[in-house]
C-alpha cells in the first residue's frame, strides 16, 4: 500500500502492472473502497497498468471534515495522477466515482483517453433523500442503514447465494468513516452535472446493472443521452456494483471500449 499527500489530503492508492503500459484508473462508489475492484484488476493487466484508490472519507484515506463537493474529489484524483506522474489515462468511475469522472472529463478532457461511467448519472437523487441519509449516518451510524444499502447494491440472487461475501461487504460498508460517508453524500446531493456532461468529448461508455436500484437503467441511459456520441450497455444479472457480481462481463465491456477508442 502507498500513501500520497494530495494538496493536504492523504490518499491511499495502489498501482499495479507494467508502468510502461497505458494506465486505467478506477474510482469507487459511496461507502466502498478500492477492494471492490479486486476481481477486475487482474483481468486488465495483460494490456494495462492499473491504479485503484480510496477517495477522501473512505478506506485508508483521510476523512477531512465535510461537506465535500464532487470537485473536491476530482481535484484529489488529479493530484494523485500528478504525484504518480500519469499525464493521460482512461478513467472508470462507479456511482459517485462516475460523477467524479464526469467532472474531470468535462473540465480536463486532454487528460483522458477514454471514459467509462458505471452505474452513475449526472444527477442522482434529491436533497431530501440525501439529507435523511446524512442524518442517519451521522447520528445512528452506518450500521443503521447497511441492510437497506446492500439491498440496493446487490441482486436478490447474489444476496441469497453468497451469504459469506455479503457479511464481508457489510463489514466494508460499516467500517467506513461515518463522517466521510456523510460528507460524500453531501457532494452527491449538491452535484448537478447535466450541463457539464453535455460538453464531454471523450469517448464514453455508460454501463449499468439491469437490477440496479440505486441508479436504475433509465437514469443511466438518460445520462448517456446527454453525452455526445456516448454508448450505453446493460449488464445482466448485476445490481449497483457489477465489478463484484459480474466482473468478467464488466472487464470485457471496458476492454472493448478502450480498444475502440484506440487506447491500448
Amino acid at each position: 500500500m502507498t500513501f500520497f499527500n494530495c494538496h493536504g489530503t492523504v490518499l491511499h492508492a495502489t498501482r499495479v502492472g507494467d508502468p510502461k503500459k497505458p494506465v486505467v484508473i478506477f474510482a469507487n462508489s459511496l461507502g466502498t473502497d478500492a477492494r471492490i475492484w479486486d476481481a477486475v484488476v487482474p483481468q486488465m493487466l495483460d494490456q494495462y497498468s492499473v491504479v485503484v484508490y480510496d477517495k477522501r472519507g473512505h478506506g485508508l484515506s483521510d476523512a477531512p471534515r465535510g461537506p465535500y463537493t464532487i470537485d473536491d474529489h476530482a481535484r484529489d484524483l488529479l493530484g494523485l495522477t500528478d504525484l504518480l506522474q500519469i499525464d493521460r489515462f482512461a478513467l472508470v468511475g462507479l456511482s459517485v466515482g462516475g460523477m467524479i469522472a464526469q467532472a474531470i472529463a468535462a473540465d480536463q478532457p486532454h487528460r483522458l483517453a477514454a471514459l467509462v461511467l458505471c452505474d452513475t448519472a449526472a444527477k442522482i437523487g434529491d436533497a431530501a433523500t440525501w439529507d435523511a441519509r446524512i442524518e442517519a449516518a451521522e447520528y445512528k451510524g452506518l450500521d443503521s442503514i447497511a441492510d437497506s444499502v446492500l439491498e440496493r447494491w446487490f441482486t436478490r440472487a447474489y444476496r441469497a447465494g453468497e451469504p459469506t461475501a455479503m457479511k464481508g461487504w457489510r463489514n466494508m460498508l460499516t467500517r467506513q468513516p461515518a463522517g466521510g460517508y456523510a460528507a460524500t453524500c453531501a457532494a452527491i446531493r449538491d452535484a448537478d452535472l447535466r450541463e457539464r456532461a453535455a460538453t464531454i468529448s471523450v469517448p464514453t461508455l455508460c454501463l449499468v446493472g439491469d437490477q440496479d436500484l440505486s441508479t436504475p437503467p433509465a437514469l443511466v441511459r438518460g445520462t448517456a443521452d446527454l453525452i455526445p456520441h456516448s454508448r450505453f450497455a446493460m449488464i445482466t444479472g448485476a445490481g449497483h456494483i457489477p465489478c463484484v457480481e459480474q466482473p468478467k462481463i464488466l472487464v470485457d465491456l471496458i476492454s472493448q471500449h478502450l480498444s475502440q477508442a484506440g487506447y491500448r
